[in-house]
């Protein structure tokens, strides 16, 4: 079969200098030169077997914890969210969830199954794509705590079955093979009462409404909470809540979320970042590492 006969194949939806302001939580981002929206698995392994080796590479779930400068982003993005989402039970304590469902969902879903263990990902705004790739957590629990085992893509398209002690895990880090990603996650739970546990969603869900500006648009937390200590604390004590580069600005409500009032740009952002984490270095003497994944080009 010829490539113009296989790409014709192909399920999925391809978009040329498609604006990433569209698909990041902070609603900035320039253009992707390629942003490729899978059908599913299968279709997404035929779409990597025709990419050349060479062809740059990013994945991008609900777009939270992301910056996509101005410049936006050279090669291609696949995008997983709505498309990469089959959500089902595997055993009878084990949820297997593709890449593109969000967090939320996978909590809500092990509850409806009396199996417990997850209620912290409600409190993750990403999908679990996302979180296996950065170890995402909340509330206390870690996703790489409650991994079985991952499915991983190669660039080539074909499918890996990678084991939990495959991987080096730390806090909001995660390594494993080079050129693999993440497609889906084995977690293994707990038989408990769905009841307690949709419980314990709602309480989780009413404590991150309360102390995180959820009506404004932004990332999540942008730095990393340094060892035996918080990025919020550091912030707030010196008196940046509230600060502004142009449009974008440290919340009011919770120090380490910087929120796009409205037109802010990713540059913006980013020297934003950049104040902070220079204030914090000079009056504490920590230096902030970053949460938030920067990736593209600026203008």
């Amino acid at each position: 079969m010829n490539m113009a006969a296989e790409k014709n194949m192909l399920r999925g939806v391809l978009k040329h200098n498609e604006s990433m302001a569209r698909h990041t939580s902070w609603r900035v981002g320039g253009p992707a030169d390629s942003y490729y929206q899978p059908a599913d698995i299968e279709d997404l392994a035929l779409f990597l077997s025709q990419l050349p080796e060479e062809e740059p590479v990013v994945w991008v779930g609900l777009g939270s914890n992301l910056l996509v400068r101005d410049g936006g982003i050279r090669g291609t993005v696949i995008a997983t969210t709505g498309m990469l989402k089959d959500l089902s039970l595997l055993t009878e304590d084990t949820v297997r969830a593709e890449a593109g469902v969000a967090s939320a969902k996978v909590a809500r879903f092990a509850a409806e199954q009396d199996l417990t263990g997850c209620e912290f990902l409600a409190g993750i705004p990403g999908s679990v794509g996302g979180a296996l790739a950065m170890n995402a957590g909340a509330f206390g629990g870690v996703t790489w705590d409650i991994v079985a085992s991952v499915e991983t893509m190669d660039h080539r398209g074909v499918i890996h079955t990678r084991m939990r002690d495959e991987f080096t895990v730390g806090y909001r880090s995660v390594k494993g093979q080079e050129n693999e990603w993440f497609i889906a996650a084995h977690f293994k739970l707990v038989k408990g009462a769905g009841s307690d546990a949709r419980a314990e969603i709602k309480r989780l869900l009413a404590k991150r409404g309360a102390s995180q500006p959820m009506q404004t648009a932004n990332a999540g937390s942008v730095f990393k909470n340094p060892e035996n200590d918080h990025a919020a604390r550091l912030i707030d004590g010196l008196g940046l809540k509230g600060t502004c580069e142009g449009k974008a600005c440290v919340s009011d409500v919770h120090a380490n979320f910087i929120i796009n009032t409205g037109g802010a740009t990713a540059a913006e952002i980013e020297r934003l970042i950049e104040t902070i984490q220079s204030k914090v270095a000079r009056e504490h003497g920590v230096e902030l590492e970053r949460e938030v994944r920067i990736v593209g080009e600026a203008l």
